[in-house]
């Protein structure tokens, strides 16, 4: 349950890389436009795929960085810096040696340098070199890109990297959100990253026939959440990352709010490694309104998890209406993994820019490609076309994951009257 002695946590910076624009307001813009940054893969190995959609970034490092800086990160690394450098220039963040050391780094990942891996692999299996580069290690390991943040803004706060799957990135904002409301930060950069793009990942994901059947007409329109017609989820790359800083330290130099983190849940499933369930998914949104202590009726809408798959629609549609009951009817849902792809242990953070912005703009973004509807997903899943709505002050994101950790995370426009 909220406690009223612990502190109050704000967003006051944002920074993206994802298919749909790396800044804030691209992305925010092409997602309500209905745009979709599914295409075919642009990639050497294409031919050897059996599914050839995904949603690349538009992503250069050698606009960015230094070939040095480079020598040092897989992409997964350069998408989590990049997003952070560009948090860090929105919240107008300077932090003194103090400062630094009450601030911290989370960062979730599902895959971390799945490149730099695969790039071994490749030279000592299929060129039958003897020696690999001599940073694989560093590029490769989870905790690369949290590094490589904590580093640059020279960090002496706690920096973890959380791997739960596909809710990795919705955890890694909660617990930094805790960081700061209990007390031990001031300050935390919060987000995820994922650049799984590779032959082997993608190999790996066509073996467990999850993934979607190109649309026979446009290969952009293959992400199909809600819908009966749905195939299978769409794979994407990319990163996002907050700035969070506790209330009173980001009103005393004047910080921006973008939206208070109110609520935040997390629990396990505890039965299937792939199965989602009706109960531990309304468990999760259950923690989360009650740390936010929100009657369900008060959420605005919902960023739904919205994979495209047939069992994980079906059953989030259920678990909604499990926990909101009558209401569930009347509130606005959609997936924009529609348009930006599942971008596994990134696709949290990305989904709360979303949430965020459709909060501070009074715009709900669609769940696109919503042409035939299932009898099973009945609720107003926004198809299509993005909604101006009246002001709405509650929104909730949701991340349900392989292995069965769920992620909740509600968002609220900032209100001391």
């Amino acid at each position: 349950m909220a406690n009223s002695h612990l502190r109050r946590v704000v967003i006051t910076g944002i920074g993206i890389v994802s298919p749909l624009g790396n800044t804030p307001d691209e992305f925010f813009s092409n997602i309500t436009q209905g745009k979709s940054g599914i295409g075919l893969i642009k990639a050497d190995f294409v031919d050897s795929l059996d599914c050839k959609i995904a949603a690349q970034a538009n992503f250069d490092g050698t606009q960015h960085f230094t070939k040095q800086q480079l020598a040092l990160m897989d992409n997964v690394s350069q998408f989590a810096l990049y997003s952070a450098q560009q948090a860090a220039i929105d919240a107008n963040l300077a932090l003194s040696d103090d400062d630094l050391n009450r601030t911290g780094c989370y960062i979730g990942t599902g895959m971390g340098g799945a490149k730099s891996t695969e790039d071994g692999y490749i030279r000592l299996y299929k060129e039958n070199q003897s020696r690999l580069k001599p940073f694989t290690v560093l590029m490769a390991m989870n905790s690369a890109a949290g590094s490589q943040i904590a580093m640059h803004f020279q960090l002496c706060g706690p920096n973890l990297t959380f791997t739960t799957a596909c809710s990795s990135s919705t955890i890694a904002i909660g617990e930094a959100y805790r960081q700061i409301q209990q007390g031990y930060c001031d300050v935390m950069f919060a987000g995820g990253t994922e650049a799984l793009l590779t032959f082997g990942s993608i190999k790996a994901w066509e073996a467990l026939r999850t993934l979607a059947k190109p649309d026979e007409v446009d290969p952009a329109c293959s992400s199909k959440p809600f819908s009966k017609n749905r195939t299978g989820l769409v794979l994407g790359e990319g990163a996002a990352v907050f700035v969070l800083e506790e209330l009173e330290y980001a009103k005393a130099r004047g910080a921006r709010i973008y939206a208070e983190i109110t609520g935040y849940g997390t629990t396990n499933d505890g039965a299937h490694i792939t199965q989602p369930s009706v109960e531990g998914q309304a468990r999760a949104m259950q923690a989360a309104l009650e740390n936010a202590n929100l009657a369900p009726e008060k959420i605005d809408y919902i960023n739904a998890h919205g994979t495209g798959t047939l069992l994980n629609d079906a059953t989030e549609t259920a678990a909604i209406k499990k926990i909101f009951g009558e209401y569930a009817y009347k509130i606005p849902v959609s997936s924009t993994k529609s348009m930006h792809g599942h971008l596994m242990g990134a696709t949290g953070a990305v989904e709360l820019v979303a949430a965020t912005l459709a909060l501070t703009n009074n715009q709900l973004p669609p769940t696109i490609n919503l042409a035939e509807p299932d009898p099973e997903c009945d609720l107003d899943y926004v198809p299509n076309v993005s909604r101006k709505v009246d002001n709405i002050q509650h929104v909730m994101s949701n991340s349900f994951a392989f292995g069965g950790t769920s992620g909740v995370i509600i968002l609220s426009k900032i209100n001391d009257h």
